[in-house]
């Protein structure tokens, strides 16, 4: 009897607390709602730094919170745009509360490391500054795990600040646990940063690394494109090598399989009628005019650029 009773005072205690938890949270955040102009996102992004003293014990909660808000909002942004989409430039979605949802996400929980990283592969194509400062302050909290400096130099990669991001692979190379690839990254970006086996090399060091689905398909995507890449330029050379021998442009890719045959290195996917395809199964088009390879805008999932 005396237990029911006990236990029935802690969850009225409980009860009272959790109300007044929320009330608390939700006065403030209307006290801190700032005024916008009509045509900005409905949604408003609080600090959340700020916010922190408020959730008494909830801080896993909030970051979760935004950690789906940002999966979601991004989401969202992608769908409603119905033009394609280059990877590399989503400013045309103008997704200016990304960082703010992602940055919240890490002050209710320093630790988070999948949002540090999925933040590393996605800001670099919305704002490269946003996507440094996120990783520095992963590092900040963190500074044992090669993990951030292998990020942080992807970044530096991405944007093509080749020294800078061999700096970064050399400091965290040095860090207990961290592969052998780091310090192989270093001569590699110093000497060779913008070849397609540095791209290549990074981008299966970051699938194979991550528990994250979400970067696991982005790197994925990444080294279907480089095989397209190369395939690409195979095609392209047997498409030159026929023009000089027939004195025109190959009609059907059927006729150039015999040259493509000879490259060394390269097998693309081929059905029985001769149609030539990408790694992700689009068929390859043939411009006679331009005598060119061209990948399918409307099937393919590779990125248009």
């Amino acid at each position: 009897m005396r237990s029911s009773r006990f236990f029935a005072v802690k969850l009225l205690t409980f009860l009272i607390l959790a109300y007044t938890a929320v009330y608390l949270l939700s006065d403030y955040v209307e006290r801190v709602r700032p005024v916008v102009p009509s045509n900005e996102d409905e949604m408003i992004i609080l600090d959340g730094a700020k916010l922190k003293g408020f959730c008494l014990g909830l801080d896993g909660l909030f970051a979760d919170y935004y950690w789906m808000q940002s999966l979601q909002y991004l989401g969202k942004k992608i769908m409603a745009y119905e033009k394609d989409i280059n990877i590399d430039d989503l400013t045309v979605l103008n997704p200016k509360l990304l960082y703010p949802l992602l940055n919240n996400a890490t002050e209710f929980d320093p630790q988070f490391k999948e949002v540090y990283f999925f933040g590393a592969v996605v800001l670099p194509a919305v704002n490269p500054e946003e996507a440094i400062r996120l990783l520095e302050k992963g590092i900040r909290h963190d500074p044992q795990d090669w993990r951030f400096f292998h990020y942080l130099g992807f970044i530096y990669w991405k944007i093509g600040d080749y020294e800078k991001a061999a700096s970064v692979y050399e400091e965290g190379s040095r860090l207990k646990g961290a592969p052998e690839f780091m310090k192989t990254m270093v001569a590699r970006l110093r000497s060779e940063g913008g070849s397609r086996s540095t791209a290549r090399e990074i981008y299966r060091e970051l699938m194979e690394n991550t528990k994250s689905e979400e970067i696991k398909k982005a790197a994925m995507l990444r080294l279907l494109e480089l095989d397209s890449l190369d395939e690409r330029d195979a095609i392209r050379q047997a498409l030159r090598r026929f023009q000089q021998q027939q004195g025109r442009c190959a009609r059907t890719w059927r006729e150039i399989l015999p040259i493509l045959a000879q490259e060394k290195g390269i097998n693309i996917r081929v059905d029985n009628e001769g149609n030539l395809y990408d790694p992700t199964g689009a068929p390859y088009l043939l411009d006679e005019v331009l005598c060119d390879v061209k990948l399918d805008a409307e099937k393919t999932k590779l990125p248009l650029r």
